[in-house]
């Protein structure tokens, strides 16, 4: 018995693109139907169940945004992508926003077309129930944790984001779990089978930007000795995870905005750009609307990688997921240590509940660490904790402004007695004492030198 062709619903008024487009996706063993404006396509919708809609942007009765909308509210699950116009970002992000599932240019590339149509066909197949586990996953296993209502709505919109292609841009304090929702993303979409390659823009030396995303060509450059394929031909048909994006600098900005728009790319050293198809998602502590606002993050930019934003609440903001993350993290810690997990006290449940989290759930997880490591074994006190505000080592850092101290040096000795603690915290890892501290790798390195620190 031959299984039925998927359906492909067309909508434009200009027959020669309807007919090319019929025939582009015959060839791909597809059904179609087509519409020549909105009033067609929607009596359309109501009688057949479509797996794609493919519509133009301009309609003889409205737009094609108008039609994802109606998608959008009657047929949820029905992917749509949008023909746009040569060059005309704007029209394709506010498509995007709106919760089309991607876009193609005028004119049409049909292979850009052929992969965008494989991608919204996985997605329309996929099954339709929660894949986000709640608070009774592992973990480890890639799960987002946490039953309060603040979690919850986190897993809602990760599960309506893995549908789409549109780029997300994922904001949060540091250390609350920005690039396991950017994995949890990746994986429940289309592209969940391709690579997750993710970057932390404020650990790559300024000079090798542009070589470590784009790669290059043997003899470009001094120590270039063989061809290299940069992180965007590493993530071609997956996912870029660009962390700590608010700290790429200005020069790099300009060479990445136009590798997102133009799905291409240009090794150092070669005169032939390569078509790359990734999505993009990216992430950073800081504000970058501030940024934008200072003029150290491209406006252009910031549109284009923040077309839907993802909020990952700080820990403090669900405090009742405090227990749960506890357990579990304990019983993770513990089977890395090959060791029974130990009980964690009511009192020090109390305790942990009771604390502001300033580095979120990561910060958690360094003080059950070293918690396991401080116990006797069977449980886990309040003492075993050593949370800061329990530490009498921290008192001088905390103090008030002395008699005689300006606020830049009472400033200054906080900053240093929190990134001295960091680095011994660490045993002196530079990457993990910046994680620790919410800042770049980059600008962990410009404290330690403006401060003396060795």
């Amino acid at each position: 018995m031959n299984k039925a062709k998927n359906q492909v619903l067309i909508v434009d008024d200009e027959p020669d693109i309807r007919e090319v487009l019929e025939l582009t996706l015959g060839r791909m063993n597809l059904e179609t139907r087509t519409a020549p404006n909105l009033d067609d396509a929607r009596h359309l919708l109501q009688e057949f169940n479509f797996d794609l809609c493919l519509t133009d942007m301009r309609l003889p009765d409205g737009n094609g945004i108008d039609l994802v909308r109606h998608i959008q509210e009657k047929y949820p699950y029905l992917p749509v992508a949008v023909i746009t116009a040569f060059g005309n970002m704007e029209t394709a992000v506010a498509a995007l926003k709106a919760g089309a599932f991607d876009f193609v240019s005028k004119p049409l590339d049909l292979n850009d077309l052929r992969n965008i149509v494989r991608s919204a066909l996985r997605v329309a197949q996929a099954p339709r129930q929660p894949a986000v586990t709640s608070g009774a996953a592992p973990v480890g296993a890639g799960k987002l944790l946490g039953e309060s209502p603040e979690i919850e709505k986190v897993r809602t919109m990760i599960e309506r984001l893995a549908r789409g292609q549109a780029p997300v841009y994922i904001s949060g304090e540091s250390g609350t779990g920005k690039e396991l929702a950017a994995r949890l993303i990746h994986e429940l979409g289309p592209r969940g089978d391709k690579p997750f390659v993710p970057v932390n823009c404020g650990a790559i030396p300024e000079n090798l930007m542009e070589s470590e995303f784009f790669g290059h060509k043997k003899g470009s450059f001094t120590g270039a000795v063989q061809d290299k394929d940069g992180l965007f031909k590493a993530a071609d048909g997956g996912t870029l995870f660009l962390d700590e994006v608010g700290d790429l600098p200005l020069p790099m900005q300009v060479k990445l905005l136009r590798a997102i728009q133009e799905k291409s790319v240009r090794p150092v050293g070669s005169q032939a750009e390569i078509k790359v198809d990734v999505r993009i998602l990216s992430a950073t502590h800081r504000d970058l609307h501030e940024l934008v606002t200072e003029g150290h993050f491209r406006q252009d930019l910031y549109y284009r990688i923040n077309v839907i934003q993802l909020h990952i609440p700080s820990l403090r903001d669900h405090a009742e997921d405090i227990p749960l993350l506890a357990e579990k993290l304990c019983t993770k810690l513990a089977a890395q240590l090959g060791i029974t997990p130990p009980r964690l006290m009511p009192e020090a449940l109390d305790t942990l509940k009771g604390y502001a989290f300033p580095g979120n759930v990561r910060e958690l997880e360094n003080i059950l660490e070293r918690a396991l490591t401080l116990c006797n074994g069977s449980e886990i006190t309040t003492q075993d904790l050593q949370l800061p505000e329990a530490n009498p080592g921290h008192a001088q850092e905390r103090a008030a402004l002395a008699d005689d101290e300006s606020l830049d040096d009472y400033l200054e000795r906080v900053e240093r007695a929190a990134i001295e603690r960091a680095l011994t915290e660490t045993k002196q890892n530079k990457t993990a004492a910046a994680k620790l501290l919410g800042i770049s790798f980059r600008a962990l390195r410009y404290k330690l030198e403006k401060l003396g620190i060795e």
